[in-house]
């Protein structure tokens, strides 16, 4: 069973940045994509980055566009969110996600077979 722990949420000043980890056990991430979303509080999950296989394309919400970069370790069955700028509208549980289907890269939930319990990221004015 595939298990994800996010790691590195907590409470920042508008500006500041932020890194969060994603570590990954108990399924091969080689192949397939891995990603982030966000949820805020009485809203749905929305998309922030995913990344493919490779870790050479990569794909951001427009609203995270330039300022949050995705990345990759596959030896360290790992993904991380640099997370720059940050603004109070960025408030939200991140939550880190895995694919399970080959190659596959989306940027719809239903895209994604697992996820993490996910951290809060909380921006303060």
């Amino acid at each position: 069973q595939a298990q994800l722990v996010e790691s590195g949420g907590g409470q920042v000043q508008i500006g500041d940045s932020l890194s969060l980890s994603c570590a990954i056990s108990g399924h091969d991430m080689t192949l397939m994509a891995g990603g982030w979303f966000r949820q805020a509080p009485g809203k749905e999950r929305e998309f922030v980055a995913v990344i493919d296989w490779s870790g050479r394309i990569t794909r951001y919400s427009d609203s995270v566009l330039g300022r949050f970069s995705i990345s990759r370790d596959n030896a360290k069955k790992s993904l991380y969110l640099r997370m720059n700028s940050l603004r109070p509208e960025d408030t939200a549980v991140y939550y880190c996600t895995a694919g399970e289907r080959p190659f596959k890269m989306g940027t719809s939930t239903t895209d994604f077979a697992f996820w993490g319990q996910g951290t809060q990221v909380t921006v303060s004015t």
